[in-house]
C-alpha cells in the first residue's frame, strides 16, 4: 500500500469497484438469516435461522453466482440500498463504511486472516440453524445478531 490509505477509507461504497464492494463482505453470514418485520413498528427482529444455502461452517454462500435463481427473495446488496440500514447488523462492513466507521480489527481486510471474524465470535459460526430444520420463524428469535 506504500503509505496510502485502504480503500475503504478513501472511497465511498459508490466509488467501490466489484472486486472492492465484494471484498467488503467479513463472512459473517449474518446478512444470510431470516429476519422478521413487525407490520406495525418496522421493527425488525433477527433469527438464527439460515438461509438453506448457507454454509454453516464457513459462513458463505454454498452457491453464490447462483443465489438469485435459487432463493429468489435473497437481496444482492447495492449502494442505492444504504438509505435504511436497520436491517444489516452494526458489525457490517457495508453499514460501517456508509456511516464513516472504519473497519473493526476482526475484518478480513484488516486482519489479513478470514478466520479472524469467527475467532472474534461476530460470524454466526455455530450458533444457527438451517432453514430446512425450521417450521416457525418466530421459535428463533435471538438478539446477538444486531
Amino acid at each position: 500500500m506504500d503509505g496510502e490509505e485502504p480503500f475503504w477509507r478513501r472511497k465511498g461504497l459508490r466509488e467501490l469497484d466489484a472486486q472492492e464492494w465484494e471484498s467488503l463482505c467479513d463472512g459473517c453470514g449474518k446478512c444470510c438469516l431470516h429476519k422478521l418485520e413487525d407490520v406495525d413498528s418496522g421493527e425488525i427482529a433477527f433469527t438464527n435461522v439460515a438461509c438453506r444455502l448457507l454454509d454453516l461452517g464457513s459462513c458463505r454462500c454454498s452457491n453464490y453466482p447462483e443465489r438469485r435463481r435459487l432463493v429468489p427473495d435473497c437481496l444482492v446488496l447495492t449502494p442505492d440500498m444504504f438509505d435504511d440500514l436497520s436491517w444489516l447488523p452494526g458489525t457490517c462492513a457495508y453499514r460501517l463504511i456508509a456511516e464513516g466507521k472504519d473497519l473493526a480489527w476482526w475484518h478480513p481486510l484488516v486482519s489479513g486472516d478470514p478466520e479472524t471474524v469467527h475467532q472474534a465470535g461476530i460470524s454466526v459460526r455455530g450458533r444457527v440453524v438451517s432453514e430446512r430444520r425450521v417450521r416457525d420463524l418466530e421459535d428463533h428469535i435471538v438478539d446477538w445478531p444486531a
